[in-house]
């Protein structure tokens, strides 16, 4: 299928043969019909693509800051890579759409086959022939609401949500400042609610556009009596309420606001404008409230609602953004609100480009810009597409999973070797193009079975989120296939038992690798090469400063990624285990008084009487290294500090290395190496099984309160 992307680096943009995208539970695959261009805002984002690296760093400050964080817990180099890999990827353009259902997994069985829908979502609603949609994110259109009337859905909640936010009342004036597609919804809705609306733009032809439907009264702001024309409508009580829905680099917006409004009332902000409200001398001494409208409405950035389907219980929280979807349909359907005048111009969508050269370009005024999308049949869901043809070599590599991790650790190693990489698989079309054109795929895909099934492929990597983990690993393994899973190899006792089964039921075992890449670092082998020498057990102390990861991130859903003791204290277990060269018998941990478990410690005994303690922290300081490791043993100290340098402290002196690194690169050179050798797995298979069971008994020990446990036998 074809999709419209801007390359985020350079700004440029182009439609492009993707994959159509996989279709996941509680989603719905849909045909465009049509998508809408939003004017402001996509000018926007393609202006921010277009602008370079410095003047990025000016307009997302907040992103400079994260940067800075990560120089200091990473490195200047790992975090140049990152960034790199972040403007490198290609961004799909548009959130509003319409079109009818080619299939659907939503959780009730609402869509069907065939139904006409619209559709909402940045990354989700696209510029693109077929789109995947989050069920709470698409609604069913009315009969009597034609496609291009629906492709508005979007914007009708984001403007019926600033209407909420304003609780807007019948005879009350109401002011809009910006009468762009937003800001014409807005005052439409407003005008549906019984208010007087005054409009106020720095665009004659919008002000015109206003005054086409029926706005009460609309001005130019550059009008030297803007202020007085907007006292007479008011007759000099000031507005009741005032919507923001400009874009702005300045806070002009803010401060008309507050200079045209009445005592005690009520802004709203919708638009993008700078966020400096100045005391004096009205916001005080009016004792005016500033409100914000997010977005469509309550559910939106909430990756439950939005992407797990779970919906806000009708009787509290009455409008959600898919009910305000609904509403402005219903609207449209009963003509108490008209976007055919908000049409600027339609375009196919193969001159997509062409429709942002005219935003762009500004040579004509536009509101708001269709594209007409009017293929049908299979191509529509078309999964796989050729990017380039090479001769396979013994090692014929698949890969499943390549999202930021994998493209900054993983695949720019596994390139280096002596394989050939023949199919990359993503979620999403764009992405999986990209990383086959980007590390030299022949084929991108959307589903997994591109992989699992080519019989030209027999090492698979998969890097995942780690609820498909197990599934995978087993799919593979019974095809025959050697396989690198990115850590955890399993979920729970349940998931692990099933991978064992399969793994002992083939005749010949294929190479399982999890990946615990810091047993590989150049630090960890130099330890463990110092300590092999010592004949008695050693005590391990390691300090990891984690930093906290907000509750709603996928890692921290249980479903999904299990927790952190899961999904990230497992590394430090397996390095416990390979500096210890022995299995943990004995456990006791404490951890801290946090739902998330994010903050704990454990200490783990080893069957040659050395010991280890872990001690994992949410909340330490973002200025502190992240990790820190102390082995000692024979009257040596060797101590890590956060996988840059070593120290080595002995009777006479302290020996000080260099070596940089968390072992990403060694990992993969270990197993391509062993694969090519037919040598044995690089981690024992006791010792994979051992540090998932470890960990599952931690977090089992932490949620029930139970201090000190044994580890018991291996499966």
């Amino acid at each position: 299928m074809k999709q419209l992307i801007q390359n985020f680096k350079t700004g440029e943009l182009k439609i492009e043969e993707v994959p159509a995208p996989s279709l996941k539970e509680g989603c719905v695959l849909v045909q465009n019909a049509f998508s809408l261009i939003s004017v402001g805002t996509e000018k926007s984002t393609v202006d921010m693509g277009k602008s370079s690296l410095f003047e990025k760093a000016q307009k997302r400050p907040d992103l400079v800051k994260q940067v800075l964080q990560n120089i200091k817990k990473e490195g200047i180099w790992a975090t140049f890579q990152k960034v790199q890999n972040k403007l490198d990827t290609p961004k799909a353009l548009g959130y509003s759409c319409t079109g009818i259902v080619l299939d659907s997994r939503d959780s009730t069985g609402r869509f069907k086959k065939g139904d006409r829908v619209a559709c909402a979502g940045q990354d989700f609603a696209s510029h693109a022939e077929a789109v995947v949609v989050p069920e709470n994110l698409v609604v069913q259109v009315p009969g009597s609401v034609s496609f291009e009337e629906a492709a508005f859905t979007t914007i009708g909640a984001i403007a019926l949500q600033g209407v909420r936010q304003s609780d807007a009342k019948i005879g009350e004036k109401a002011c809009v400042i910006g009468l762009g597609l937003i800001g014409q919804i807005t005052a439409q809705l407003l005008k549906a609610q019984g208010c007087e609306v005054c409009g106020i733009d720095l665009s004659e032809s919008n002000i015109a556009l206003a005054q086409q439907w029926g706005i009460d009264a609309a001005i130019n702001r550059n009008e030297s009596e803007c202020i007085a024309f907007a006292d007479q409508f008011t007759q000099g009580h000031g507005f009741d309420k005032v919507i923001i829905a400009a874009s702005s680099a300045t806070n002009d917006p803010i401060v008309l606001a507050t200079e045209i409004i009445r005592k005690k009332g009520v802004i709203v902000v919708v638009g993008s404008v700078k966020m400096d409200v100045p005391r004096e001398p009205y916001f005080y001494r009016k004792e005016l409230e500033l409100k914000i409208a997010t977005s469509y409405g309550p559910g939106r950035y909430d990756p439950l609602y939005e992407e797990a389907g779970i919906d806000y219980p009708y009787a509290y929280v009455r409008f959600t953004e898919n009910r305000n979807m609904e509403t402005f349909l219903q609207l449209v359907s009963k003509k108490q609100v008209k976007v055919q005048p908000l049409i600027s111009r339609t375009f196919d969508f193969n001159d997509a480009v062409a429709a942002y050269d005219l935003i762009m370009g500004k040579k004509e005024p536009v509101v708001g810009i269709l594209l007409r999308y009017h293929y049908g049949g299979k191509e529509a869901v078309v999964k796989t597409v050729n990017v380039k043809t090479h001769a396979l070599k013994k090692i014929n590599v698949g890969f499943i999973g390549a999202g930021s991790f994998a493209q900054s650790y993983l695949l720019p190693h596994i390139r280096k070797e002596n394989v050939s990489l023949d199919t990359v698989v993503t979620t999403k079309g764009t992405s999986a193009k990209h990383a086959a054109r980007k590390f030299g795929f022949q084929t991108a895909s959307t589903e997994p079975e591109a992989v699992l099934d080519n019989k030209n492929i027999n090492v698979v990597f998969i890097a995942t989120r780690h609820d498909s983990h197990a599934r995978l690993v087993c799919e593979s393994l019974k095809r025959g296939k050697h396989v690198f899973v990115e850590k955890p190899l399993a979920m729970n006792e349940g998931e692990l038992k099933e991978v064992l089964a399969v793994y002992r039921s083939l005749p010949e075992s294929p190479m399982l690798m999890v990946g615990f890449n810091r047993r590989f670092a150049p630090l960890s082998e130099a330890m463990k090469k110092e300590f092999m020498r010592v004949k008695e057990p050693l005590a391990v102390t390691m300090r990891v400063n984690a930093g906290t990861i907000p509750d709603d991130h996928w890692i921290q859903n249980e479903t999904q990624g299990g927790g952190r003791i899961i999904g990230e204290a497992c590394h430090f277990v397996d390095l416990m285990l390979y500096l210890h060269g022995a299995l943990p018998v004995h456990a006791h941990v404490v951890a801290l008084p946090d739902a998330t478990q994010d903050s704990f410690s454990v200490t783990l005994t080893f069957e040659n009487k050395g010991f280890g303690v872990i001690t994992y922290l949410a909340q330490g300081a973002a200025s502190l290294s992240k990790e820190y490791i102390e082995a000692c043993g024979g009257r040596k100290v060797f101590i890590n500090h956060n996988f840059r340098f070593g120290e080595l402290y002995g009777s006479l002196r302290c020996q000080k290395m260099r070596l940089p690194g968390k072992g990403h690169k060694q990992e993969v050179e270990w197993f391509i190496h062993a694969l090519q050798q037919e040598s044995p797995m690089p981690i024992p298979m006791e010792q994979l099984v051992a540090t998932s069971l470890a960990t599952f008994r931690i977090k089992e020990a932490i949620q029930k309160g139970v201090p000190a446990f044994d580890l018991g036998p291996s499966i």
